[in-house]
C-alpha cells in the first residue's frame, strides 16, 4: 500500500460518512426505484453516493482503478483483465431492497483489493449509526455514529456449545436449499439481516456462519470480507477454497463465511 493501512482506513471512514449522509438525504423521503438490467432496484441513492467516492478514491490511490456497481451496471466500468492485482470495489448501497423497504439494513461498502483478496474494508449502515472497518494485520472495530471515541475491537466468536447462529439473507435466498445444507450442522438459531451485515455481525462475533447458496457480485461482499478475516473470521467457497476477486463478470459462487469455526464446524463444511 501507497498510504498506511491506518491512514486509509481513516480516509475510507470520513469519505463512507459522507456517502452515508447523501444516502439519508434520500432515504428520508420520496424516491423512485427503477429496474437495472438484471432486474435488480436501483435509485437516485446508489448513484449519488457512487458519484462521490468514486473521484475521491481515484484522489486517495492514484492509478489505482476503482470497480464501482452502477458504473459496471452502465457499461462504464474497467474489465476484470485490466483491473491489475490491486483495485477498489465499491457498492455505493447494497441492500437497495432494505433501503427500500426502510428496514434499515442497507450499507455503503469499500473495499481494496490486492492480488485477488480483500485486504481493507470499510462498512456504513448509515441508517443505523454502526460502522465497521477492519484491515489484514490491524485487526477490526466497529464505531458508533461519528464519534471516534466509540470504537471497540471486534472478533470473531467460536461457536457456542448450545450450537450455531446462522445468518440468512432477509431479501434472498433459497429456503429449501438453506435447509438441506443445515441439515447436517449443530443449529441453535436462525437469524435474519440485510446487506453486508451479516459478513459484519460474523465479525463482532454475534453469529457463526452465513451460508449464501445463491447470487452475489464481489462489490456485494468484499468490504464485510475483509472486516470479517481481520477479525478472525473466514469466507470460501464450498470446495473450502478462498474466494477470489477481479473474476471475469464479477459474479461470486455460492460461500460459506464463518466466525471461528470448530473443528468439527470445519470439516462439515
Amino acid at each position: 500500500m501507497s498510504l498506511p493501512a491506518q491512514l486509509l482506513i481513516e480516509a475510507l471512514i470520513g469519505l463512507v460518512q459522507q456517502a452515508g449522509e447523501l444516502v439519508l438525504q434520500v432515504y428520508e423521503r420520496d424516491f423512485s426505484v427503477l429496474a437495472k438490467a438484471d432486474a435488480s432496484p436501483v435509485t437516485e441513492a446508489d448513484w449519488r453516493a457512487e458519484a462521490l467516492i468514486t473521484p475521491a478514491l481515484q484522489v486517495l490511490l492514484p492509478g489505482v482503478p476503482v470497480l464501482a456497481e452502477e458504473a459496471t451496471a452502465a457499461g462504464l466500468a474497467p474489465a476484470a483483465a485490466g483491473l491489475g492485482e490491486r483495485f477498489w470495489l465499491v457498492d455505493p448501497l447494497d441492500g437497495t431492497r432494505e433501503f427500500v423497504q426502510r428496514n434499515g439494513e442497507f450499507t455503503v461498502n469499500v473495499a481494496l483489493i490486492e492480488q485477488g483478496r480483500p485486504v481493507l474494508g470499510v462498512v456504513l449502515a448509515p441508517a443505523l449509526g454502526q460502522l465497521y472497518a477492519g484491515a489484514a494485520g490491524l485487526g477490526a472495530f466497529t464505531q458508533f455514529g461519528s464519534d471516534a471515541g466509540s470504537r471497540r475491537p471486534i472478533e470473531a466468536r467460536r461457536p457456542p456449545a448450545e450450537g450455531l447462529t446462522v445468518l440468512a439473507s432477509r431479501s434472498h435466498g433459497d429456503q429449501a436449499a438453506l435447509n438441506a445444507f443445515l441439515a447436517d450442522q449443530s443449529v441453535a438459531r436462525i437469524r435474519q439481516a440485510g446487506s453486508s451485515l451479516k459478513l459484519c455481525l460474523l465479525a463482532a462475533g454475534e453469529a457463526d456462519l452465513y451460508p449464501r447458496l445463491g447470487r452475489t457480485m464481489e462489490w456485494d461482499i468484499a468490504a464485510g470480507q475483509a472486516v470479517l478475516e481481520a477479525a478472525g473470521g473466514r469466507v470460501e467457497d464450498l470446495q473450502g477454497q478462498p474466494l477470489r476477486y477481479g473474476k471475469p463478470g464479477f459474479e461470486n459462487p455460492d460461500f460459506l463465511a464463518w466466525g471461528q469455526p470448530t473443528d468439527a464446524a470445519a470439516a462439515k463444511s
